[in-house]
């Protein structure tokens, strides 16, 4: 994982940005859309379907394997590398995220109930939040503070074109380099 992806997994912001992906690439409600923490990481997706049944993707815990079933899909290529070993797995353990102590998955639900370019803020702001962690000028507990804030002081633009959308996104990065912790 690459420095950005790191902070944005220890904040939970990457699950959050999974909930927006979800919701647009499956077009379900956000309401619609859980998370869980799962500490072992073998776990990679699970959907439950209207009869109650879930179908779960397990992996090693690395990323290449699903991204390689994202980028085939419908095929299946071989994988390169050792198949899970579902014996030697003492348990898989799943709780639900604590949002008082991860605020940034509320967030993320919040800006996309809002609409309009309101996730487009959040992304922009994130960026220049991490990248102001990362640079050390602001604290690690300052970044969720920062993209909400931003995402509060933001002009609610309506999502109407990739021009709307790209000035947004500029007015986000304006707004979160002036944020003063």
């Amino acid at each position: 994982m690459g420095r950005k992806v790191t902070v944005d997994s220890s904040t939970m912001m990457n699950k959050g940005f999974e909930i927006i992906e979800a919701r647009w690439i499956f077009n379900i409600p956000v309401d619609r859309i859980d998370v869980v923490v799962h500490p072992e990481s073998i776990v990679h997706s699970l959907v439950e379907f209207t009869d109650g049944a879930t179908l779960a993707q397990l992996s090693p815990p690395d990323m290449r394997v699903p991204i390689q079933y994202a980028l085939t899909w419908p095929r299946r290529l071989p994988a390169r590398r050792a198949a899970l070993d579902l014996a030697a797995l003492s348990a898989l353990t799943f709780r639900a995220p604590d949002t008082t102590r991860f605020p940034a998955l509320s967030l993320v639900r919040d800006a996309e109930k809002a609409g309009g370019t309101r996730t487009a803020v959040l992304s922009a702001a994130d960026e220049i939040a991490v990248d102001r962690f990362l640079s050390g000028s602001i604290r690690y507990t300052d970044i969720v503070r920062l993209v909400a804030d931003t995402v509060e002081r933001a002009p609610e633009i309506a999502c109407e074109s990739v021009d709307a959308v790209l000035e947004a996104d500029r007015i986000a990065r304006e707004l979160a380099l002036s944020w003063l912790p």
